[in-house]
């Protein structure tokens, strides 16, 4: 960490310092961070101005103050901190028009900007759904499928519609998993495949199409099975 230059307050200083921080990693999501007394050290300023920095940053969503345990690290986005306190939108309908929209806008600039990194992880991805659904490993598989979503929308290109993906991703896991029934149907299983093949021929409307029917059959799966909205 760098020690902070005296041009504008201390405290808006540290709090920008510690925002790259969170962004960059350099403290991941759910870990605990340094105390009080160790950033006020390192830095050279009071712990008081340190407290400041962190009260506003928890306040913003980004930090989550446990008593007796420290300080933790929330979410990188103040969008996602946001939603996140906000309990009420969040019915599987509503979740999925979500991402729809966002997914099949992903899956045209996908197509048209992917890269062949983007490409073999949206493979290694399939497979890692193929696999989690052959052994019926439900945890495997949700993760596995939300690894090629989120890596849909970053072979888009377009870092809002990433960040706006993330912002919300803790409720697309979550609908991952409710709509998740393994074994899964082979419609659906094709209807990943067949986005990803579309992508890779750089395809984007039958990306749009297969992004659009992708969720359709989600929804009517969903309906079928009884699951909740």
């Amino acid at each position: 960490m760098m020690s902070p230059v005296r041009q504008e307050p201390l405290v808006m200083q540290l709090c920008e310092q510690f925002r790259r921080m969170i962004d960059d990693g350099t403290w991941p999501v759910g870990t605990r961070i340094p105390g009080e007394n160790q950033l006020a050290s390192e830095l050279g300023v009071s712990r008081g101005t340190v407290r400041e920095a962190l009260r506003a940053l928890s306040v913003a969503g980004l930090l989550e103050p446990r008593v007796g345990d420290g300080t933790y690290v929330r979410t990188r986005d103040e969008l996602a901190a946001i939603l996140t306190r906000d309990r009420r939108g969040g019915d599987l309908e509503d979740i999925l028009d979500v991402r729809s929209v966002l997914e099949t806008a992903a899956g045209v600039r996908a197509a048209r900007h992917r890269t062949e990194e983007d490409i073999r992880a949206l493979r290694r991805a399939l497979a890692d759904r193929a696999a989690a659904d052959a052994a019926r490993d439900v945890d495997a598989y949700v993760e596995a499928d939300a690894a090629f979503h989120r890596t849909l929308i970053r072979a888009s290109g377009n870092p809002l519609l990433l960040r706006l993906y993330e912002a919300v991703n803790e409720s697309m896991v979550a609908s991952i998993r409710r709509t998740t029934s393994l074994p899964e149907d082979p419609q659906l299983g094709g209807l990943h495949e067949a986005l990803a093949d579309a992508v890779e021929a750089g395809d984007a409307e039958r990306a749009r199409a297969c992004a659009a029917e992708l969720f359709r059959e989600v929804g009517f799966l969903s309906a079928v099975s009884g699951e909740p909205s």
